[in-house]
C-alpha cells in the first residue's frame, strides 16, 4: 500500500481477536444510507447490513444489525432483549452513547458493550458488510465472526 492504512477501533479489535476481515473505503463526507453505500460500492444489497441503536423502556441500550432494505420490528426486537418496548436512540445521543457517528456506527467497539442482536438470516451467509466504524468505510466479515467480536446473538427482529 502506498498510503498509510487507517485503522478504526473496530478494525483494531478484530485484529486483536485475530478475526479475518476485508475493508472497502469510499468517498463520503456526510451520512449516506446503506442502500446508497451498497450502490456506490457495487455490493449486493442482501449482503449489506446496517447497525441500529435503540433504547428500551428500562433505559438500557440495545444494538441491532439488520439488512439495509429491512425494517426493524420493534415488538419482536423488544421481546428478543427482554424489554417491554424499544425506540430508536435519538440521533443527538448516538455519538455520546456509542462513540460512533451516524453512518459510521458499528456493533464492534462501542464505548460500552451493549446487548447486540444480528438478524438471523445473516447466519446463513458466508459474509456480510457492516460499517467499519467511520464514515466511508465498510467491513466484510463472516457473520459468526461479527457475533464473536460484538458479543451478539442471532434472532429474527425484522418485519416479514
Amino acid at each position: 500500500m502506498s498510503k498509510k492504512e487507517v485503522k478504526t477501533n473496530a478494525m483494531r479489535i478484530l485484529d486483536r481477536k485475530k478475526i479475518a476481515y476485508e475493508y472497502k473505503e469510499y468517498e463520503c463526507d456526510e451520512f449516506t444510507d446503506g442502500i446508497q453505500v451498497a450502490d456506490k460500492l457495487g455490493l449486493d444489497h442482501a449482503l449489506v447490513y446496517k447497525t441500529i441503536v435503540t433504547v428500551g423502556k428500562s433505559g438500557g441500550h440495545y444494538v441491532f444489525v439488520i439488512p439495509i432494505e429491512a425494517e426493524i420490528d420493534f415488538k419482536k426486537a423488544a421481546r428478543t432483549v427482554g424489554e417491554k418496548s424499544l425506540e430508536m436512540l435519538h440521533l443527538k445521543d448516538l455519538t455520546k452513547v456509542t462513540g460512533y457517528v451516524r453512518g459510521g456506527c458499528t456493533a464492534i467497539g462501542m464505548k460500552k458493550q451493549f446487548p447486540t442482536v444480528i438478524q438471523e438470516s445473516a447466519e446463513k451467509l458466508p459474509y456480510i458488510y457492516v460499517s467499519g466504524g467511520k464514515l466511508g468505510m465498510q467491513l466484510k466479515l463472516d457473520p459468526k465472526d461479527l457475533r464473536a467480536a460484538s458479543g451478539a446473538s442471532f434472532a429474527d427482529v425484522i418485519f416479514g
